[in-house]
């Protein structure tokens, strides 16, 4: 049994952009974001559109394939997270608090600053936005994990009522449809950050995942940078 999308009309079909298809790893690419981000799936563009179609089209359930053996299925609500990694802790955030995944670009110290988790400036097309370590936030380990695949650090363009800030991560995994009823309570001591952050674990790809509260995080950075 797995997901898939509902089919799109003609309409829709023909304003969807699948340029990952025409100059992207799927196409002749030509495309040249491909020089910074690798893969299509790490472009800001993939990114966005996915959290369009994540939003827009509710994900139905294909019956005709047999269970995975060992995997729960769920039904009903769903969120669209965006999962990414900071040292060793995988978490996730609401796509709707987000509005692009950037590649990473140089980072300003600002001289004389004290404000707990603000480590800069970047350019972000032309304008200079602040830069927070939500790993120092959340009392992480920002050291790199290892791993045997080749991973490409990103910025998060993360949205506050009074404009966006950038947050580097270290890996960006993707957007996921994940059921509701998949997100569980989080235990004493069973995810990396403090209990106040986290809105509830979930298990993906034999991974624990921490799904940040999206509201006390956009609060204690509006509290640090104000």
């Amino acid at each position: 049994m797995s997901d898939s999308l509902l089919p799109l009309s003609d309409a829709e079909r023909d304003a969807v952009d699948d340029c990952w298809n025409r100059i992207g790893v799927q196409g002749d690419k030509s495309c040249e974001r491909l020089v910074n981000h690798i893969h299509c799936r790490n472009c800001e563009v993939h990114a966005a559109l996915a959290t369009r179609l994540l939003d827009r089209f509710a994900l139905q359930r294909d019956d005709s394939q047999p269970e995975e053996h060992g995997v729960e299925q769920y039904s009903g609500e769903r969120r669209s997270l965006l999962l990414f990694r900071l040292g060793d802790a995988w978490l996730a955030l609401p796509t709707r608090v987000l509005s692009e995944v950037a590649a990473s670009t140089p980072i300003h110290s600002l001289p004389h600053q004290r404000s707990v988790g603000l480590i800069g400036v970047t350019n972000v097309r032309g304008a200079l936005v602040a830069c927070f370590s939500l790993a120092e936030m959340l009392g992480l380990d920002a050291g790199e994990a290892v791993s045997e695949r080749r991973v490409v650090p990103r910025m998060l363009i993360f949205n506050l009522a009074d404009g966006p800030v950038v947050i580097p991560v270290d890996e960006v995994e993707g957007i996921e449809a994940i059921a509701v009823g998949q997100i569980v309570e989080s235990a004493t001591g069973s995810v990396p950050v403090g209990r106040r952050f986290a809105a509830g674990v979930l298990q993906w790809k034999g991974r624990s995942v921490t799904l940040l509260d999206e509201q006390i995080v956009q609060q204690t950075i509006a509290r640090s940078l104000g």
